[in-house]
């Protein structure tokens, strides 16, 4: 940024109102770069030049490109936050959040016409007709439209049954009359009152609330059967079985929670996942989640409050209360925002939080399955950006030592390429050099012995090498690394248990990554993986002398045979107690009696 450009930026910021409003940013191009909102303008963009940036290079990218400010002044936060939203869906600028969604979303019809058709549609036209949704699934549309066609004999046809046309005789009944799935208005065989009613009662399904329609057919089966007309009753009777199962299956929590929206958000170092449900008397009538790729590492807050603002607004919500699983420094007039700690809430709240992983981890797996390659080069970039290496970890190696009060000391290393476990190139190690429980040497020993060896045979060296424990074991590592040359080569770090700090050589004070970052995820699994392995040789050395001490002492028996007496007996024990037809059975003749008359002529 020049000095004049420099200058002419902090002299807007000085006149900027410290009031609601909206702030647009933009470049030399005269494009709109960035849309924010904020409570105090002022405040807000003089943030932008006055802190310092270097922790984030894409905000230092942002401010270098801003050549001109605009702002617009609004009465409140909440005119502030759906004038950003426009904004945003205008001008798409560069460095804004955007709700990645290519999809046109099917709606409810029930079209403004003489007894009203209602049925499906991707097209909405503003012509008085009724339309819900979207819905962002099909399945619970038609499942909908299903029941609604079970419940009431609607029209499919086209007809203009305009009262003129029906009492001209223009129309003459189809075979859905015949079969039931419709009354014959074209015909005057049913009023426009009774069809009137029938499409009311629709609508308050489709809105979620089927208790208003279940009460009002229970008051019309009593009627009828007060009546005694009792075959009308019973019509009713099936209808208000059919509701009231469709009712039970839909109901997730306490029919209590009346008319609210739950939104719950997922991240990760590249994109949030937001999750929307609209629940009406315990039932979601409506769930979508939706991806937004992050721009300049937007706060969780700062993703739900847009993600809100859009998500209401494409699906016309009007519920007064909104479930979120963060406090929101929002005010929305009569809207109450509900950060649960037990009961329905939390549960739904638990269960938004469910749908947004899903789909955040099926996300994860269709671009591993369409793309490996890309998925593999996404992850090695983001390890290498969160470790700050000098190029991309495609091998990672991980040490871990393993003894039980310093009995019988071992090593394990695995070894991860592109990321993924490569178990051709697992090692173990038995201590040479070390005696006694000393994980500090004994780490030194196997770092020396796996590079010199490396180094001998002109093999490949990791970019990262991975030791578990804390700056103790990290700097006997280092030793080793020194002593071969291989300082500045290879990038040496050390993760702790406690609280899974990542300590680099010579420095005091480790990094925390965020506990959802990929890199930690791949750390943790070397590590995990490493301390498995470990365990295994550890485990089978520590039984190996087990067996020789007891079953190898036997004149002519050695360790095969030993191992296949444990197999089959599990114990030196029972291998005593055995009789001499299960020991030649298990051995053979002549190997079965020297065992037999071992422990027989034993004390």
């Amino acid at each position: 940024m020049s000095k004049a450009i420099g200058d002419s930026i902090n002299a807007m910021v000085k006149v900027l109102p410290g009031k609601p409003g909206v702030y647009q940013f933009i470049d030399k191009e005269g494009k709109v770069i960035y849309v924010g909102k904020a409570k105090n303008l002022r405040k807000r963009v003089a943030s932008y030049f006055n802190k310092d940036h270097s922790a984030s290079g894409k905000i230092k990218l942002l401010v270098r490109r801003i050549v001109d400010i605009e702002h617009i002044v609004v009465a409140s936060e909440l005119d502030a936050l759906l004038l950003e939203n426009n904004l945003i869906k205008k001008y798409q600028p560069r460095y804004n959040v955007m709700l990645k969604d290519d999809k046109t979303y099917p709606w409810i019809c029930i079209k403004n016409e003489p007894f009203p058709r209602i049925f499906s549609t991707r097209n909405v036209i503003h012509d008085g007709s009724q339309y819900f949704g979207p819905y962002a699934s099909g399945r619970m549309m038609h499942t909908l439209l299903d029941l609604i066609r079970q419940l009431y004999p609607i029209r499919t046809c086209k007809f203009n049954l305009s009262e003129a046309n029906i009492k001209k005789g223009k129309f003459k009944v189809c075979l859905e009359y015949h079969i039931g799935n419709c009354k014959g208005p074209c015909e005057g065989l049913q009023s426009r009152g009774d069809y009137d009613q029938s499409i009311k009662n629709i609508t308050e399904i489709i809105k979620g609330n089927i208790h208003n329609v279940i009460a009002e057919l229970k008051s019309r089966m009593m009627n009828f059967a007060g009546d005694l007309s009792f075959e009308k009753a019973q019509v009713i009777k099936e209808k208000l079985d059919l509701l009231q199962n469709y009712q039970s299956k839909s109901t997730v929590v306490n029919p209590s929670v009346s008319n609210v929206d739950v939104f719950s958000v997922v991240t990760d170092e590249q994109a949030a996942y937001v999750n929307y449900m609209k629940v009406i008397s315990g039932a979601i009538v409506q769930a979508h989640t939706v991806e937004m790729k992050k721009k300049l590492d937007e706060p969780e807050e700062q993703l739900l409050s847009y993600a809100i603002t859009a998500l209401r607004e494409r699906f016309h919500s009007d519920s007064r209360e909104i479930i979120v699983p963060i406090q929101l420094n929002i005010e929305y007039k009569e809207i109450r925002f509900t950060v649960p700690q037990r009961g329905s809430k939390k549960h739904l709240l638990e269960l938004s939080e469910r749908n947004a992983n899903y789909y955040r981890l099926e996300k994860m797996k269709r671009q591993a399955l369409v793309d490996p390659e890309r998925h593999t080069r996404r992850i090695l970039e983001q390890i290498q950006k969160d470790l700050r290496l000098k190029e991309k970890p495609v091998i990672i190696e991980c040490f871990d030592n393993s003894n039980i009060q310093g009995a019988h000391p071992v090593a394990a290393m695995v070894r991860f390429t592109n990321a993924k476990p490569n178990k051709k190139e697992y090692r173990h190690f038995n201590i040479r050099t070390v005696e006694g429980p000393d994980d500090y040497a004994s780490m030194e020993e196997i770092i020396f012995r796996r590079y010199h060896r490396l180094l001998k045979e002109e093999k490949p060296l990791p970019q990262l090498v991975v030791i578990d424990g804390g700056k103790g074991q990290l700097n006997a590592a280092l030793k080793s690394i020194e002593k071969l040359g291989l300082r500045g080569k290879i990038t040496l770090i050390g993760i702790a248990k406690r609280l899974e700090e990542i300590y680099f050589p010579k420095d005091q004070i480790p990094l925390y990554l965020d506990k959802k970052s990929e890199t930690l995820k791949v750390i943790q699994n070397l590590r995990d993986e490493a301390h498995r392995f470990g365990i295994a040789h550890h485990r089978k050395k520590r039984d190996v002398k087990s067996i020789k001490s007891v079953l190898t002492d036997i004149n002519g028996i050695g360790y095969e045979t030993a191992q296949k007496l444990l197999w089959k007996f599990k114990s030196v024990k029972r291998i005593k107690q055995a009789t001499l037809d299960e020991l030649r059975k298990c051995i053979g003749k002549s190997k079965g009696l020297i065992v037999y008359d071992f422990f027989q002529k034993k004390p």
